[in-house]
């Protein structure tokens, strides 16, 4: 079970550390505290989690279906389009006046990984092929799964999230620029997923 669980961890790893939706909105959070990271992912794993159980019952190919991911892009895509642009009207309380977004870490783990259509692609394709490698361990071999999954999620959004807060003490005078910045950055690409979505659900149905 070993390699399968070290080959589960280079390709979950490698895709938790392409920019995307759950890495944006973690750094758009991290300004405040370090813990951004860790609540993001149990937010990620809320959704993540039971859509893993359904992958391992059987249920891969509903996700498939071609309605499915139509009303997953358009939900999905309005949703981060509304995130990307509150994030940018955002921008100057949070950076001058001290504000949050209105929405905690949890939440926002919960909302960047429900609505996000290429994820629940994902795990019907590529994650369901992870998975049933594990079937012959039975429960302990998927339960050993979720976990090493679920690690490089945790690793990877805590290193980001630790990283903005300690370093942007050491920004000096600039501090308030580059915070700026990587807001902008980060609501243009929320926002840029969005209409990418919305194009890519509209292409199922032309």
């Amino acid at each position: 079970m070993l390699p399968i669980l070290l080959s589960v961890f280079v390709i979950s790893i490698s895709g938790v550390m392409q920019p995307g939706i759950v890495t944006a909105m973690t750094i758009a959070k991290s300004y405040k505290s370090p813990w951004t990271g860790p609540y993001v992912a149990l937010g990620h794993a809320v959704t993540e989690v039971p859509l893993i159980l359904l992958v391992y019952f059987g249920f891969a190919q509903f996700f498939q279906n071609t309605a499915v991911q139509l009303a997953l892009s358009i939900a999905g895509g309005g949703m981060f389009i509304i995130l990307g642009v509150a994030i940018f009207r955002a921008r100057t309380k949070i950076t001058q006046e001290g504000k949050d977004l209105p929405y905690n870490a949890f939440i926002a783990g919960i909302l960047t990984s429900l609505l996000n259509p290429f994820f629940w692609l994902w795990w019907a394709t590529v994650g369901s092929m992870l998975v049933m490698k594990l079937q012959d361990f039975g429960i302990p071999g998927l339960l050993w799964f979720i976990f090493t999954h679920w690690l490089c999620d945790l690793i990877w959004l805590s290193t980001i999230s630790s990283f903005i807060y300690y370093t942007q003490r050491l920004w000096g005078g600039w501090a308030i620029k580059v915070q700026e910045v990587i807001l902008i950055f980060c609501s243009l690409l929320l926002a840029g997923f969005g209409v990418w979505y919305l194009v890519s659900g509209i292409q199922l149905v032309v």
